[in-house]
């Protein structure tokens, strides 16, 4: 049974927090869980919609009988919340409406109310409206990238990833009731709002990703498309003023062009928020300018951010001074630094990294190639969607930006094989699966199809000794045919229904004949692996 308290103590902060540690100390010799938050000015929130206001007084007078007045009362913790949440992953895809999906299981399990934003690939889906964040208890953020909470300010605010969404929504809105904190409220929009809780570079990298991906996507298929009107020299100046010269020009100046400043600007966004958004992105400018490719505008964002994150906090101004910071003196200095970094220490060597990268990626042959082929197609079935996966498909789609297309190819070969293989085997071995896993495979099938990885994980969460290796063998191998062969492939996404704009791949035979044979290389491991149904449960986890 847990139990809320609100000290109430407007301009005594010495005394509440006295009273704070009374009443915590007091709480743990009679057994009792109780959380405290204090209340040091008129409008501090309520640290539950259920929490007890109690006097600072009654608090020093007495702890244990405060503790006896709320032992009697009834537990907080059993009144129906109002939540409302976002999930979000760096595709905007699959885990992103899988967290979703947990969420509202989760809640109904509970006995909560619960609105769920999708911030997917195309944009927010069914977004919170201003009442519904108004009326909420508590906010749940399950992200894979960083999210604006700008919205949330005064309100409770509880982030984790999309993982423990999908795997025990219930078990995350419990934990998010107990250990939500307020978010920090925004002083206008010329204020750079501190973080609620910092994360990792895994995480700021995937936000750049995520937001480089439309670029990408948008230029790739220009480029394809004019590729596919004017023949392989629709971008010689001989064909200026063609449509085909017209789509390139648009594809690899336009939408290309912008790939690692997008990349460096949403970095650095990740990291101090909207006041590293311009220094991420002339850094990213430079690191183009400079050759220094994805690997400059990695380098670039973080400067940024972690430039501006820090000048954030070591610059103090009057509060009437305060809306110059995140509007003038944030992005000036911290473009400045930046830039000076990236022209003088970083940018050069990082070019030279990356050309050397470049070079050996163009220049890979027979085993080379297939190693990395094996290496990238093993990450992408590793974790299905995971840190592991997304590494690979990162440093994939950034060699896009660089004209290295081949990993590309790889990766997203080996990125269909494990769905579309299990789906296969529940065909070829029906006695090995239950009925309900055959139903389900349609849709699994038309998931791998679409390059949507995490089709399988319901599969690999069953069985996970079994089917990941299973699964890793399959996308190994389609990688490792890919990269042999030299498939290059121009966009980051789309599984086979990109695969027919004229352009967008090349030697689309030896692709057929590698995403076939991981295909066919996984259904036939998953199926001797796997026992008997006789010998094992039927039931597909909840977890799916």
């Amino acid at each position: 049974m847990k139990h809320h308290v609100l000290i109430a103590a407007p301009g005594r902060d010495v005394e509440a927090v006295l009273a704070a540690e009374a009443l915590r100390k007091a709480a743990r010799e009679a057994g009792l869980d109780v959380e405290v938050q204090l209340a040091l000015d008129d409008a501090a929130p309520l640290a539950h919609p259920s929490a007890r206001v109690v006097p600072v007084d009654a608090v020093l007078a007495d702890p244990a009988a405060v503790l006896a007045d709320l032992a009697a009362a009834p537990a907080a913790d059993a009144t129906p919340m109002r939540i409302v949440a976002i999930t979000s992953c760096p595709t905007g895809i699959a885990h992103t409406f899988m967290a979703a999906e947990g969420l509202q299981q989760g809640a109904a399990e509970l006995g909560h109310a619960i609105r769920v934003e999708t911030q997917g690939s195309v944009g927010a889906g069914t977004p919170l409206t201003a009442q519904e964040i108004a009326e909420a208890d508590v906010v749940i953020i399950a992200a894979d990238r960083e999210v604006d909470r700008a919205r949330f300010a005064r309100k409770r605010v509880f982030a984790s990833n999309t993982k423990p969404a999908i795997t025990g929504g219930a078990a995350l809105i419990t934990r998010a009731l107990a250990e939500a904190s307020v978010q920090a409220a925004a002083q206008g929009a010329a204020t750079a709002p501190a973080k609620a809780e910092r994360t990792g570079p895994y995480k700021h990298l995937m936000t750049g990703v995520s937001f480089m991906l439309p670029f990408v996507v948008a230029g790739g298929l220009l480029i394809a498309l004019a590729f596919a009107l004017g023949g392989i020299h629709a971008n010689d100046d001989a064909a200026a003023g063609t449509l085909a010269h017209t789509l390139f020009e648009i594809g690899a100046k336009g939408g290309f062009a912008l790939i690692v400043p997008a990349l460096a600007g949403y970095i650095a966004y990740s990291i101090a928020d909207r006041p590293g958004i311009a220094p991420g992105m002339i850094g990213g400018m430079i690191a183009a300018s400079q050759g220094a490719g994805f690997l400059g505008g990695i380098v670039a964002g973080f400067i940024a951010g972690y430039g501006v994150y820090a000048l954030n906090r070591a610059i103090r101004l009057p509060r009437n001074l305060a809306g110059l910071k995140p509007m003038l003196i944030l992005p000036l200095l911290g473009t400045l630094l930046t830039g000076l970094l990236m022209v003088y220490a970083v940018g050069t060597p990082v070019a030279a990294v990356l050309s050397f990268l470049t070079q050996w990626l163009r220049g890979m042959q027979g085993s080379s190639a297939i190693a990395l082929g094996l290496i990238l197609g093993a990450m992408m079935a590793f974790d299905m969607g995971g840190p592991v996966n997304k590494a690979s498909y990162a440093f994939s789609v950034g060699l896009i930006a660089s004209q290295v297309y081949t990993p590309m190819a790889a990766t997203m070969a080996a990125g269909m094989t494990p769905p579309l293989g299990i789906a296969l085997a529940t065909v070829l071995f029906r006695n090995r699966f239950s009925a309900e896993e055959r139903d389900g495979a349609g849709a699994t099938a038309v998931l791998g199809l679409a390059f949507i990885t995490e089709g399988a994980i319901p599969f690999a969460a069953r069985d996970p000794l079994r089917m990941i290796p299973a699964f890793v063998a399959g996308s190994a191998l389609a990688g490792a045919i890919s990269m042999a062969m030299g498939v290059e492939l121009r966009v980051p996404h789309g599984g086979v229904f990109v695969l027919p704009i004229p352009g967008a791949v090349t030697h689309l035979g030896a692709y057929a004949v590698a995403i076939a044979a991981g295909t066919l290389t996984t259904a036939l491991l998953a199926g001797l692996l796997r026992r008997p149904l006789a010998q094992e449960t039927t039931a597909l986890p909840a977890t799916a």
